[in-house]
């Protein structure tokens, strides 16, 4: 197992450092650049791209973004100059990671629930409920979703409130909004897992030593069912922990979302390397644990990455 969890670490590694240079360079090719505001004198502009480092060649800054990377320093951002990029993060990141965990246990809880008992219930009023659920979830977009939510919880019955993050009642919109989707897609999923397994030979085998149904379905069937579930797992939490743009700007929620747009926008070289190096690494995080379950949850796979 050991053996096994640190060729995961490695090649995790790996692809960190790949992802940092590919954007390094492709946001160096973006047209324009930070300072290309027709306000700006050439003086100015010179003076900027002086202090910031960016009238260097490129492999020189390159370089000088790997040592400061290594000692984790994001440098800083051009749109907002007297902070740093660390310093965003570190106010952003904590209003995104708490949505999505709320949306998260939502989700990955109803969802798993959905999906067990529409397998179990398959083809009649329960499962086709259930079905129609997931439908719905995976085909309304998200801005829908939290408009919806905001018109009819908020606006119409005053049951919640539709803006801010400033206690417990406003969480529960933008984390239903956050996770329905998820929570549709888990429970898809899940029900055509449960489906697939139940007729492999060892759920038969099981079934024909006397063995009890719900000892079948606890044991066998739900166990090897939840490997499609964890495979989605690994992306899905990387992108919900480390915010969404629709949802924080519909409920005016202070993540990382708009961080992610403004960079763009504005050429903020600094704020586009620190945000994706942040959300990769994340990303690669969450798929080296999920790799790491794969052995747990399925010996066989542990064996074979031998």
């Amino acid at each position: 197992m050991t053996k096994y969890v640190l060729k995961r670490i490695g090649i995790s590694l790996v692809t960190v450092f790949v992802l940092v240079s590919v954007v390094f360079f492709l946001a160096r090719l973006m047209p324009g650049g930070p300072f290309n505001d027709p306000k700006l004198s050439a003086t100015a502009r010179e003076n900027l791209n002086a202090y910031y480092g960016f009238d260097k060649p490129v492999l020189e800054q390159y370089l000088q973004y790997l040592n400061n990377l290594i000692h984790g320093n994001f440098g800083f951002s051009t749109k907002y100059p007297s902070r740093t990029v660390n310093d965003l993060l570190a106010g952003a990141f904590p209003y995104s990671a708490d949505l999505g965990i709320r949306a998260l246990c939502l989700a990955v809880s109803f969802g798993l629930v959905f999906g067990i008992i529409s397998a179990l219930n398959r083809g009649n009023k329960i499962d086709l409920f259930f079905v129609l659920i997931a439908v719905i979830g995976t085909s309304v977009p998200d801005f829908i979703m939290g408009a919806l939510l905001q018109h009819f919880f908020g606006v119409k019955w005053g049951l919640l409130p539709i803006a801010e993050y400033k206690g417990f009642s406003y969480t529960i919109l933008p984390s239903v909004g956050l996770g329905f989707y998820t929570m549709a897609s888990v429970s898809r999923i899940m029900r055509a897992s449960m489906l697939e397994v139940v007729q492999q030979d060892y759920i038969k085998t099981a079934r024909s030593k006397g063995i009890s149904r719900f000892r079948v379905t606890v044991k066998h069937q739900m166990r090897n069912a939840t490997m499609p579930v964890v495979t989605m797992m690994g992306p899905t939490v990387a992108a919900v922990l480390t915010g969404t743009f629709v949802i924080e700007s519909l409920f005016a929620i202070p993540g990382m979302g708009k961080y992610y747009v403004e960079s763009v926008q504005n050429n903020d070289y600094s704020l586009i390397l620190g945000m994706t190096a942040f959300y990769g690494a994340f990303l690669v995080f969450c798929n080296m644990i999920v790799d790491i379950l794969y052995g747990v949850i399925d010996p066989r796979i542990r064996i074979a990455g031998k």
